[in-house]
């Protein structure tokens, strides 16, 4: 009986010590580097959580291109050079696409200049980062321009752009 209680705590024990490491990714296991984005929308909901905040905006412009070399970094890093060339388009006015936008953790945003009132639902954005790797209308920002002309960084998971 001892034994079969024991092979019970300890199938339970591994399991949920796996839990968090599934939940958690690297960059490199959800985004592609090579494709940067840049977009411009209307945000509609922000999640403000551990291991990363969440926000997603309704896109009114797509624009997309190529990231410079040694763009992103742990912390978010100091300003780079724009890619030499964006190819934007307006997003279609009959289904605007929402897209999600993780940044990093709040501690790692708020060693950056956010507070959690910095992104308020309702108001116009510019996020520049990368997309998915699966194409979904997912991505992982680098920066932020706010309404009102701020630009924050995202401490970024990207480490350094290939």
């Amino acid at each position: 009986m001892k034994t079969k209680f024991g092979m019970l705590v300890a199938t339970f024990a591994v399991l949920a010590a796996g839990v968090p490491i599934i939940a958690h990714h690297s960059f490199a296991a959800e985004f592609d580097g090579t494709k940067g984005i840049k977009l411009t929308g209307t945000v509609t909901k922000v999640e403000w959580m551990n291991p990363h905040t969440y926000f997603y905006i309704d896109v009114s412009e797509i624009c997309e291109g190529t990231p410079p070399a040694g763009r992103g970094g742990a912390g978010g890093g100091g300003a780079a050079p724009e890619p030499t060339a964006w190819k934007c388009a307006p997003a279609d006015k009959a289904k605007v696409p929402n897209w999600g936008l993780e940044m990093g953790s709040p501690n790692g945003l708020m060693r950056q200049g956010w507070s959690r009132n910095s992104l308020k639902v309702g108001e116009k954005v510019t996020v520049e980062g990368s997309r998915a790797k699966d194409g979904t209308n997912v991505g992982n920002a680098r920066s932020v321009v706010l309404a009102d002309g701020k630009r924050l960084f995202a401490a970024s998971s990207q480490g350094t752009t290939p």
